[in-house]
């Protein structure tokens, strides 16, 4: 892709994204569809075993399993879902600017580098989502221990609701609501913040503290831009998913959340699918934004191209040999 560097609108870049997006489809879906595949193989394992405890009546043990799927998937997320956004940013880097890219030479890019992401994005959501996170864990701790100590889990138990129970429960709900509110808004303002620091780590070849501080610096006066393009992945994303689930989440409703094994598995196939399309329009579009600031900020346009010119080397050439000229040594001991 040979392009003019130049600032960009907000509508540019979401048209140089989807341009991207269509022209190299197949390397950026293929980079994604590595980490969906992943997803892929955990689902299916938990499937399996939702459907073994089930056939057994073991309700503690489908509670676990949910429990330690969730906890997978967010480990896997966190590593797997972490280089492939680094090597599809790496990839649109080299795409950008005109420059070969390909899967193999993607993950090979990022691959060394794998606790470096890793300890980059446990930082990020650290300080952005663990408020929430904490939050959520507290809520449904409390419920749980409500649902355990009234026999709900017992279907021959059937206990009335105490109302001061009921109360209690309300009044954690509401606060849970209220206090996810809140530390959402916060949790998205820190992203906003750090939106660049992958692309930073990738491109510039910085540690995590150091990305996290260039994408403080580069986001500044653009974060009302990049939430509007991460607000419009999130609804790609929701519309896929609401194309791809939609039926399953009604079934799984009709059912009382035991689908059959076949639609299962069906719904962990089109989850794939959703994963590898979606992957990249995170990374594309973050990408060029990242660009984009460089050239608002820094004038990253016209040192490229003096670099493609070849003027930046001969500057430095010349600044090396200059002590061996007589003149200007003599003169640099004088001022000296």
């Amino acid at each position: 892709m040979q392009t003019t560097l130049r600032p960009l609108t907000l509508g540019e870049i979401l048209d140089r994204t989807a341009e991207l997006y269509r022209t190299h489809f197949l390397l950026l879906a293929g980079i994604s569809s590595v980490y969906a595949g992943v997803l892929l193989v955990i689902g299916l394992a938990q499937v399996g075993a939702q459907h073994a405890f089930s056939a057994m009546h073991m309700t503690t043990g489908l509670i676990a399993g949910a429990v330690v799927g969730i906890v997978l998937m967010f480990l896997v997320g966190l590593v797997c879902g972490g280089l492939a956004v680094a090597a599809n940013t790496r990839a649109v880097g080299w795409l950008y600017l005109g420059e070969p890219a390909s899967i193999s030479a993607a993950y090979s890019a990022v691959l060394p580098k794998t606790r470096r992401y890793v300890w980059l994005l446990t930082i990020i959501y650290f300080v952005a989502w663990f408020p929430c996170v904490l939050i959520y864990a507290g809520y449904a701790v409390l419920m749980l221990h409500y649902v355990r100590a009234s026999g709900m889990l017992d279907p021959h138990a059937g206990r009335p609701l105490d109302p001061n129970t009921a109360l209690m429960l309300g009044g954690a709900t509401v606060l849970f609501l209220l206090l996810v509110v809140v530390f959402g808004i916060y949790g998205i303002l820190m992203s906003l913040r750090y939106s660049l620091a992958v692309p930073a780590c990738t491109v510039e070849d910085l540690k995590a503290r150091a990305a996290i501080k260039r994408s403080v610096l580069l986001s500044k006066g653009s974060r009302g831009r990049i939430f509007m393009l991460g607000l419009l992945t999130i609804i790609i994303q929701i519309g896929l998913a609401g194309l791809t689930q939609g039926f399953f989440i009604v079934a799984g409703i009709k059912s009382k959340g035991m689908l059959p094994l076949w639609m299962s598995v069906l719904q962990q196939l089109l989850a794939f699918v959703t994963n590898t399309f979606v992957g990249p329009i995170y990374a594309t579009g973050f990408t060029l934004f990242y660009f984009d600031q460089r050239i608002r900020k820094e004038g990253f346009d016209i040192e490229h191209m003096m670099t493609a010119a070849g003027m930046t080397p001969a500057l430095a050439s010349v600044e090396a040999q200059a002590p061996l000229d007589p003149m200007r040594a003599e003169a640099g001991s004088a001022n000296e």
